[in-house]
């Protein structure tokens, strides 16, 4: 029925919801410009033409739509745009470079003062929802973004391809909610070398990708805010080590800072040699005359982390927040912080649940290092199950440790070791191994260093401090 027959019937009102229900304003239908999205017709000339006649919503019919160069979306010149799939649509990357490339002007701050008008005017949030993208190419890539403002990524999959979604050079505000990001031979989400501040990304399960699943290397990057995402095998065995989340700041003079990471499970990739679920690299470059930066302001909480090389690595870092996570199955570690300072862990567990059977249990250590570091605090440690480590807890060559409130349980030879430690305190702590068929280690030692206090524990096989390491008292073995 024609609108004009409805307008007696229910009035200009209803009339022109109707209207935008019926005809979208501004759509541009790529079938309409001629793409076949058959699966074999070379639909790139066509899926360009729909992005270039600045309608702004190309949308994708239900169908399969092979390209074979990047369309590129010029945003200043498109205006507004966005690419709506409502998930029926799949685009097949079959040459080099992204299969949609957004190009903004866009090159100041996230401050409203450096927004020029042309970018809120004609290109602020580009949008892409509701497509699968599937690489079929060894360098198709699936979104990539450059000097945009605001663009927003969501229900998207990208499988197959080198990257999933990479932001390069510079871009602000960028928002990637509920989309999938599955076996593809690079990264998952990459920030490669880009100037960005301001990034949520939420939602989203990335997975099987070998280069790692979320990745910051190099730029000038700021508050990365990931969230309830599942975070699972991105790591390859035959590939460089890498993690589910990595920021590795080594060729940056800026680096990567003020991050967080809430909430989300962040697991798998025990068997490649060097894997982390999240590692943090600070270090500056000195090839490039970059000094030690201890990159950081990060804080990591209520996630589950589990079955990998190491559960959580930090490496020149400085202002890490570590409370509230489940840590399990760390084949190395569960937590290695080396040459970092202004570490606070907070009430962790660190547990080797037997319901999980532990079939690769020869292999499966767990226990929490640190090296090299100063001015640290850890309170309220559980830590149960350290296996084949020298201490469930090690502190060594660190300056400025307090210590509380820990629980370190049936763990093999020491419990908490101190070695090399100076003016450092460790109180109110529990220490104990009741397993029946193992001969424990001391609960407590303390191999040189100096300045140390040992006070009020309870120390089930006792304390050993060599002469002028530490003052030990009030301490018991509840026996």
């Amino acid at each position: 029925m024609s609108v004009s027959r409805l307008l007696p019937l229910f009035g200009s009102t209803v009339t022109l919801v109707l209207l935008l229900h019926v005809q979208p304003a501004f759509s541009a239908d790529v079938r309409s410009c001629g793409a076949k999205g058959d699966g074999q017709t070379d639909d790139t000339a066509a899926i360009q033409k729909a992005v270039d006649s600045g309608d702004g919503r190309v949308s994708f019919p239900k169908g399969v739509y092979r390209i074979t160069k990047p369309v590129v979306i010029e945003l200043d010149k498109t205006g507004f745009t966005s690419l709506v799939g409502d998930g029926v649509a799949r685009v097949v990357m079959a040459g080099p470079g992204a299969a949609f490339r957004f190009v903004g002007t866009h090159a100041g701050s996230a401050d409203p003062d450096q927004v020029k008008p042309n970018v809120w005017e004609r290109q602020r949030m580009p949008m892409v929802d509701g497509l699968e993208i599937v690489g079929a190419h060894e360098e198709a890539d699936g979104i990539e973004a450059n000097g945009t403002m605001q663009i927003t990524i969501t229900r998207t999959t990208v499988r197959d391809a080198r990257h999933g979604i990479r932001l390069a050079s510079r871009n602000r505000n960028v928002l990637i909610a509920d989309c999938h990001l599955y076996h593809n031979r690079g990264v998952g989400v990459f920030y490669d070398d880009v100037n960005l501040h301001q990034s949520n990304i939420s939602g989203c399960h990335i997975s099987y990708c070998a280069g790692g699943g979320i990745v910051s290397r190099g730029g000038n990057v700021r508050n990365i805010h990931i969230g309830t995402c599942d975070i699972e095998m991105n790591m390859a065995t035959n590939a460089p080590p890498t993690a589910n989340v990595l920021i590795d700041c080594s060729g940056s003079s800026a680096g990567t800072a003020e991050v967080a990471i809430t909430g989300c499970t962040i697991q798998h990739g025990g068997k490649p040699a060097g894997g982390a679920n999240i590692r943090i690299i600070g270090r500056g470059n000195p090839a490039r005359n970059l000094p030690v930066a201890r990159w950081g302001h990060v804080t990591i909480t209520g996630n589950v982390l589990s079955d990998v090389k190491v559960n959580v690595h930090l490496r020149d870092t400085r202002g890490v927040v570590i409370t509230g996570n489940t840590f399990y199955m760390g084949y190395e570690h569960d937590l290695l912080v080396e040459d970092s300072s202004n570490i606070v862990v907070g009430p962790n567990n660190f547990d080797r649940n037997p319901l999980y059977g532990y079939g690769d249990a020869a292999k499966v250590n767990g226990g929490v290092v640190f090296r090299g570091s100063a001015d640290c605090t850890l309170d309220g440690l559980h830590i149960n199950g350290a296996w084949r480590k020298p201490a469930a807890l090690m502190i060594e060559k660190c300056n400025r440790f307090n210590i509380a409130n820990c629980t370190i349980l049936d763990s093999d030879n020491i419990g908490l070791l101190l070695k090399d430690v100076t003016n450092s305190k460790v109180a109110g702590s529990m220490v104990r191994d009741d397993r029946h068929d193992t001969k424990p280690g001391p609960s407590l030692k303390v191999e040189g260093g100096r300045g140390n206090w040992i006070v009020q524990n309870l120390l089930a096989n006792g304390c050993e401090a060599a002469l002028g390491t530490a003052r030990v008292e009030g301490s018991n073995d509840g026996k």
